[in-house]
């Protein structure tokens, strides 16, 4: 139940060491920025090579604030790199993008999903995540030489393998997730599939934002000797993530930030 997971206002006060009045300030800027996100969403959708000078245009609004929210939720305009965006045209049912209207508002109330692909020694490399929007934390993770539904299945498998079912799911509409083997995960353990615009990635833009800092940590794929050693370092980095690194967002790492609101949950 989604009212279990809610932590007191004057609990969390106490455990930030913050006035509870300043909580309720957060908790309205927080609406606010979701509000922002959403408006400069629609805008991309629209115009999808805008940055942020031409989406405050657009929408009428100090460039500054426009930055900040897209920097915060990883939005990111679409840039064509020397190929066509694919669209899926086998999708059989259409979802709507519930983070229109759903804000995650505590741990495993909301998880995203989204793959990537590393290139070491020309051969193509795919790693496959699923991350708490809450805690920033990667739940879920798999690695495969090939992608498709199995590898993100097996992200899949390993976040409900170890943490909750999730209130919401959300992905883009690719085949990976569109398949009816995902779908009937997602189904059956009751979780609402929400998915985003076709060609509008940066409805997805935490694990965006995601990617591109795992890459940047990861470095050089090709210094690796064998394909185990750079398994080992993508499982590593990903650890470092969730446990050590600061997120920008939170002021310190995924899995502290998780652990400090367990405490007053």
């Amino acid at each position: 139940m989604e009212q279990q997971q809610a932590v007191s206002k004057s609990a969390l006060a106490i455990l930030l060491g913050v006035s509870r009045a300043s909580l309720y300030y957060v908790s309205k800027k927080e609406e606010k920025d979701w509000a922002l996100k959403i408006r400069i969403e629609e805008v991309l959708r629209e115009h999808h090579a805008y940055g942020s000078r031409n989406v405050a245009l657009a929408l009428q609004l100090n460039r500054k604030g426009v930055q900040r929210v897209m920097r915060k939720f990883g939005i990111k305009p679409y840039r064509r790199r020397g190929r066509k965006w694919k669209k899926n045209k086998g999708v059989s049912v259409i979802y709507a993008n519930l983070l229109f209207t759903v804000i995650p508002s505590y741990p495993h109330h909301v998880w995203a999903a989204d793959f990537t692909e590393i290139v070491w020694k020309k051969k193509k490399v795919y790693v496959a995540t699923v991350i708490d929007l809450y805690t920033r934390e990667i739940v879920g993770v798999a690695v495969s030489l090939r992608k498709g539904t199995p590898l993100t299945l097996q992200a899949l498998y390993g976040a409900l393998l170890h943490y909750p079912r999730p209130a919401v799911f959300h992905s883009d509409n690719g085949s990976e997730y569109n398949a009816k083997a995902y779908v009937s995960v997602l189904t059956d353990i009751g979780t609402r599939i929400s998915r985003s615009h076709p060609g509008c990635p940066w409805e997805n833009g935490y694990q965006e934002s995601f990617y591109g800092k795992f890459k940047v940590d990861l470095g050089d794929p090709n210094r690796f000797h064998s394909l185990g050693e750079l398994v080992a370092e993508i499982y590593r980095t990903i650890w470092v993530y969730n446990h050590t690194r600061i997120h920008s967002a939170l002021a310190m790492p995924p899995k502290t930030f998780a652990a400090q609101y367990k405490k007053v949950a």
